[in-house]
């Protein structure tokens, strides 16, 4: 079957994500919105019969004093990944991007590779002989997924090296925490939750820590709360205008794009964070919390309301998003492992990200203007 792509309009693009179960947010016509840097481009794959196939969004970055493009489909393109023939969905692309001026394409198949269940995960973290995730064995594979990977690779596409901190990629997560809520009633989610996770919620509630949806109005004192948790997790916090931005945009596509949650205390918000609702696939986004009165367990408190709402529309998963691969007790970032997991995520590990050059030289060049940031 021949497959031929072409830029299509946002309503095109939002009516073939419509279509299917779910989709990354990051594959919206929105998400280019909330990237001023970068100029993005929807594009569509149609059959022979001109039927709709598969969508994309591109991000294009600029090289510095050079009219060439990073071209970069985050958690996408949104295709068929299985489907025999992989080079009739990428080679048309491939063409396309070079045709705009692109050095290299790096895109992020929302593909599963394996997953480990929430008592395999604490077995794992328990077991002195696994340093990491992969050290660990996992509940269930997806055979294919090592297939598409060889097949990607034949056709010329670089696996991306992990970069950032401890498994969190420059890019998209490759490991990430999700609670399936498929053919589950919400009593079965709540039994899926560990004993510390019961007990804090609990604990919330007679202690009188309530949880509100929040507006744009609300999102400073979201922000206040995300400049604090910056400083005490170490990473660079992203300005309020960022999230701003993220609102207006996702919001304009959806009015339930994008919520906003507080986890109140006698007047004193103490904890919020973002979802977001595509189709049935919600993900928590952006979380915040002050170090004042943790004994009032906000977060908890929190993170229920969330998958609470979550299941009522009908999620088929809540995804806590990125999880560190390291179980080493000395990094700090194991913590936010246990709780995820403790909220009955199951640990999974996605395909990555994967690079073709299409000019070697600049391809290298970006990768050293980029170490060097």
């Amino acid at each position: 079957m021949t497959l031929t792509l072409r830029p299509i309009s946002r309503a095109e693009h939002l009516a073939f994500v419509a279509s299917l179960p779910s989709a990354s947010h990051m594959q919206l016509p929105s998400w280019g919105d909330v990237k001023p840097d970068w100029q993005a481009e929807s594009l569509g794959w149609f059959d022979a019969a001109g039927r709709p196939v598969g969508v994309g969004l591109v991000l294009l970055r600029p090289l510095p004093k050079v009219k060439r493009y990073l071209a970069y489909l985050p958690e996408g393109p949104v295709i068929d990944w299985h489907a025999p023939g992989l080079e009739r969905w990428l080679e048309p692309m491939l063409a396309y991007l070079k045709r705009r001026g692109a050095f290299s394409v790096k895109m992020g198949p929302p593909v599963v590779v394996r997953r480990w269940s929430p008592e395999a995960v604490k077995a794992a973290i328990a077991d002195p002989g696994a340093h990491r995730l992969r050290d660990a064995d996992a509940t269930s594979y997806e055979p294919r997924a090592g297939e598409l990977a060889e097949r990607l690779r034949r056709l010329g596409w670089r696996q991306a090296e992990p970069g950032g901190e401890e498994g969190f990629a420059v890019g998209q997560p490759r490991y990430v925490c999700q609670v399936p809520f498929a053919g589950r009633s919400l009593e079965d989610v709540h039994r899926g939750l560990n004993q510390q996770w019961r007990r804090n919620i609990k604990k919330a509630g007679k202690a009188g820590v309530t949880v509100v949806r929040g507006g744009y109005q609300d999102l400073p004192v979201f922000h206040g709360l995300y400049a604090e948790t910056a400083e005490r997790d170490r990473f660079i916090a992203r300005p309020l205008s960022y999230f701003q931005r993220m609102w207006t945009a996702l919001t304009a596509e959806d009015p339930d794009r994008m919520r906003l949650y507080l986890a109140q205390h006698e007047g004193d918000v103490l904890a919020a964070a973002t979802m977001l609702i595509v189709g049935g696939h919600v993900w928590y986004s952006y979380g915040a919390s002050t170090s004042r009165k943790r004994e009032v367990q906000p977060n908890n408190a929190m993170q229920w309301r969330m998958m609470t709402d979550a299941h009522e529309l009908g999620a088929h998963v809540y995804d806590f998003r990125g999880i560190t691969d390291t179980l080493e007790e000395s990094n700090h970032l194991l913590g936010l492992l246990r709780f995820k997991v403790g909220a009955g995520g199951e640990a999974v590990e996605y395909l990555g990200e994967w690079d073709f050059p299409l000019n070697r030289l600049l391809h290298k060049a970006f990768d050293v203007y980029m170490a060097r940031r």
